[in-house]
């Protein structure tokens, strides 16, 4: 699968609740698959998150397609006012 959306189970942070859930119903409605990508696993995930965008301190929601790091919700959500979400997630 392309699209991978790294986010989180455990949070107390409304604001990462409610922009990983604005991406996922994004994501569903333009019917584009994606793998959820739990870092609350597991410390590595988290790693494994960071280093691929490239930034130590990036927290969930992270889009990817494949390893390519695509962006965060705010470089997404500005995607979807310019419809451009495909471009964004390196589809088209």
């Amino acid at each position: 699968m392309g699209i991978k959306l790294y986010y989180t189970t455990v949070t107390a942070s409304r604001t990462v609740k409610s922009q990983q859930a604005e991406v996922i119903r994004i994501l569903d409605s333009k019917s584009i698959q994606y793998e959820l990508v739990d870092i609350s696993v597991g410390g590595e995930l988290r790693d494994e998150m960071r280093s691929k965008a490239g930034n130590p301190t990036a927290v969930p929601p992270q889009l990817f397609n494949e390893d390519q790091y695509c962006g965060n919700y705010e470089m997404f959500s500005e995607a979807v006012e310019a419809d451009t979400v495909e471009q964004f997630l390196k589809l088209a």
